[in-house]
């Protein structure tokens, strides 16, 4: 899936596939190629990776088709160009609360080559691209997929302002931080983060912006807000499918062993 792809899928409702990638392991490659998955989220907010080792990482990604969205510790436009730079097909924002952080992100995004003044100009919408130089504007940014973090009950509070600004193309929830913030944390649930979630989905839907969510527990939550409009499905993580899938043989093993098997669950990765 290129970024065209990942664009028009987030808009029109498709569902579209990934997990998040911790490891900078090249074997990666040759194991994601054969899964049926549209994309890799890979997450500069709390895993440590240097730009060398992202960047191979996103066009290694591209290479064997799977897009890779990159989600930057904060809604710096600065940032978000370098990563585009580096490969990513798409850019995530943590914790946006507000429409002016959006815009800023959109800078980066959907507005490159603009600088300065010109570019303060046209976000602030005292001019507005025309002609050659439009077309010339659109065609650079061509493939570029800009989405944000709704993560708290602020960014609730401004949805409708931070889904109106131009050239959004999905938001990604993220469970765990959005439910501290209502204040019944990984109470997934929980009818507040119900109501919650039915309200990202529903507003965002109809401004046909892709809505998406990454790390939730149980496939039975992704699949029941999938079946209300959820379109962007990030299974877990590497390490914690790893740890659930190792947990779950070597529990077998001792089983069919007669050893005893203790019941505790693997460590969770907040991510």
């Amino acid at each position: 899936m290129n970024g065209n792809e990942l664009a028009e899928a987030l808009h029109s409702g498709k569902r579209i596939y990934g997990t998040l990638i911790t490891s900078t392991a090249p074997k990666w490659m040759e194991v994601l190629a054969g899964l049926d998955i549209d994309c890799v989220f890979i997450d500069r907010e709390h895993i440590p990776m240097d730009w060398h080792e992202l960047g191979w990482m996103c066009y290694a990604f591209r290479g064997i088709g799977l897009a890779p969205i990159v989600r930057i510790p904060r809604p710096d436009p600065f940032e978000a160009c370098r990563v585009f730079d580096l490969g990513a097909v798409g850019i995530v924002a943590a914790y946006v609360e507000s429409a002016e952080q959006v815009q800023q992100l959109r800078s980066a995004a959907k507005l490159r080559p603009l600088k300065g003044k010109k570019l303060d100009d046209v976000l602030a919408g005292r001019t507005e691209l025309k002609g050659p130089f439009k077309e010339y504007v659109s065609k650079f940014n061509e493939g570029k997929v800009l989405l944000v973090n709704i993560e708290s009950v602020p960014a609730l509070e401004a949805l409708d302002e931070i889904l109106a600004v131009p050239g959004l193309d999905g938001v990604l929830i993220g469970p765990h931080d959005l439910s501290c913030s209502l204040e019944v944390p990984e109470d997934y649930d929980h009818p507040r983060f119900a109501e919650a979630m039915q309200q990202i989905i529903t507003k965002a839907r109809a401004r046909n912006i892709g809505v998406g969510i990454h790390n939730l527990p149980r496939i039975d939550q992704e699949v029941k807000w999938a079946k209300a409009g959820l379109n962007l499905i990030l299974r877990l993580a590497d390490m914690t499918l790893f740890a659930c899938a190792l947990k779950n043989d070597i529990s077998e093993i001792r089983r069919q062993l007669g050893e005893e098997v203790t019941e505790e669950r693997p460590g969770e990765v907040i991510i």
